[in-house]
């Protein structure tokens, strides 16, 4: 049955039936309980287009995201969309997920809010100082971040606890006798790669151990950085022992330098990579990681976020959600070198 099929049936006009079941209050409440029990009665199911267009809804959730070919190729984002996608289509939404250069990120989200495209955004991949969030808060767009920012007591947002990641790597390997320890990590105006990079400061405090300068390098988000980046740390006249790499991606360009060159990790050098290595690498190592709740899983607790902020009502605390990591040993570290 539709509406007019309902409206016909109950001697009332079909837009005085549609705002009775929308709940509006110049509809006398015995005439909406009427219409709603006749609706439930006859079995009406609403038009999901046409009450969309009504209420001004696009039922859609929209990211924006700089593609590069390392992002497209790397699976645990494949995974995150995933779960956001099965989370999102249990509430009858879809995923918009827009293509945007690096420049030209905030005109896309400009299109995207005055063209009423989607009803709200994840934002990805945040920075300390974050223009995106900036620009949502000032438009009253509803958003959940994908990570914090310098500044995120005011919206919500999903994250992991970075930091604490970072301390239980130096710890692992403080206590098995490390005292050389290397870090390879994203440029730090990612809000991840700051937090990380403060563990792993924390970390060597707290165990007592120096920093050394010239073993801290910058890699960026791919695997070409990665490797080029411990390469860097070994054609150094003195090499660390062990190894942190706060990134997957460039995880995998790294473990493949020390490959190449026919490093034993493990034995001659030991590794850890922040979320361990993508399966499609190959790789039959097992590489001791710092590992989180899986991205499939990610994926459906935003979407559950994404819900309670749409839905109204929630207090701030239950719209932010921090995970905690763990150490998952593998065989890519072990005893520091006599």
């Amino acid at each position: 049955m539709d509406l007019k099929a309902l409206a016909a049936h109950l001697n009332l006009s079909a837009t005085t039936v549609s705002r009775a079941l929308n709940g509006y209050s110049d509809v006398s409440a015995k005439t909406r309980q009427r219409v709603v029990e006749a609706a439930q009665a006859l079995g009406y199911q609403p038009n999901p287009v046409a009450r969309s267009l009504a209420m001004g809804r696009a039922n859609a959730i929209g990211i924006v995201y700089p593609l590069e070919a390392d992002d497209v190729a790397d699976p645990r984002f494949l995974q995150v969309v995933s779960g956001l996608t099965e989370g999102l289509m249990e509430v009858n939404m879809d995923l918009l997920l827009a293509s945007a250069t690096h420049k030209g990120e905030l005109d896309t989200y400009d299109r995207l809010v005055h063209g009423r495209r989607v009803d709200a955004f994840i934002v990805a991949r945040t920075l300390c100082q974050d223009e995106r969030i900036d620009y949502l808060q000032q438009a009253g767009v509803p958003f959940l971040a994908y990570g914090r920012s310098a500044d995120c007591q005011a919206y919500p947002w999903f994250d992991f606890d970075n930091e604490a990641g970072s301390v239980l790597a130096v710890a692992r390997l403080a206590g098995l006798g490390h005292r050389h320890i290397g870090y390879i990590h994203a440029s730090l105006h990612y809000n991840f790669a700051h937090q990380r990079h403060a563990g792993f400061l924390r970390g060597m405090a707290e165990a007592g151990l120096p920093v050394a300068s010239q073993w801290l390098l910058q890699a960026g988000l791919a695997r070409r950085s990665g490797y080029q980046a411990m390469m860097g740390l070994l054609d150094q006249d003195q090499r660390p022992s062990a190894v942190i790499v706060d990134n997957n991606l460039a995880g995998v360009g790294a473990v493949r330098a020390l490959l190449d060159r026919g490093i034993v990790m493990g034995r001659d050098i030991s590794v850890i990579v922040y979320d361990g290595i993508p399966p499609d690498t190959l790789l039959t190592q097992h590489i001791t990681s710092v590992v989180q709740p899986t991205q499939h899983r990610t994926g459906k607790h935003m979407a559950t976020l994404m819900s309670r902020l749409l839905a109204g009502g929630h207090p701030l605390s239950e719209l932010q959600m921090l995970c905690q990591p763990e150490l998952q040993a593998g065989d890519s570290d072990g005893p520091a070198p006599g």
